[in-house]
């Protein structure tokens, strides 16, 4: 039951670091747009909040009533994964700075960013994603979770690199700072 009470708070703390997200994203997103932003792949944008809505009520729901045993290896290791994922994805906000949000906008005239995280693959906040959405439900052993959401995000994130891709097309290709959707 202890386990089960730590997952929950874990969860529920993921869940407070999405709020601030949210928070940091309306802003930018906003300070884009006040710039000329033009935003690509609104179609998909509902869906993946309820994606990634469904995989923290997801994670407890199964953890909840499924109970499983959880070995000490799966957790610990599943939860240096979350922990390396949340690092991955604030790195990629920080160097990203006021252009960083959840949608898919893009301020014409500047070129996409090509340092921190991105120096090193194309969508690293994408990898963020992946990796926490398999290792924060198998923190629990909640493996249908996990399951579910990556074959989910799999179909959704071909739409969304696709969108991103297409609006990253639109910008300069200098070597400055820029937008990365």
């Amino acid at each position: 039951m202890t386990s089960l009470l730590a997952f929950t708070v874990l969860v529920a703390l993921v869940g407070l670091e999405r709020i601030a997200e949210l928070v940091v994203s309306t802003r930018n997103a906003a300070w884009s747009m006040e710039r000329g932003g033009v935003e690509s792949g609104r179609g998909h944008y509902p869906f993946m909040v309820v994606l990634h809505t469904g995989l923290l009520v997801g994670a407890l729901a199964e953890a909840w009533l499924r109970r499983p045993d959880v070995p000490s290896a799966l957790a610990w290791s599943m939860l240096l994964l979350v922990l390396a994922s949340q690092a991955l994805r604030w790195w990629c906000i920080t160097t990203l700075g006021r252009r960083w949000n959840t949608r898919v906008i893009v301020v014409p005239g500047l070129a996409p960013v090509r340092s921190g995280p991105y120096r090193l693959f194309r969508h690293p906040n994408y990898v963020a994603v992946v990796v926490e959405g398999v290792a924060l439900p198998l923190v629990h052993a909640a493996w249908i979770t996990a399951l579910v959401f990556t074959v989910l995000n799999a179909a959704l994130l071909t739409v969304r690199i696709r969108a991103e891709d297409a609006a990253l097309a639109t910008l300069p290709e200098r070597q400055a700072e820029g937008s990365d959707a």
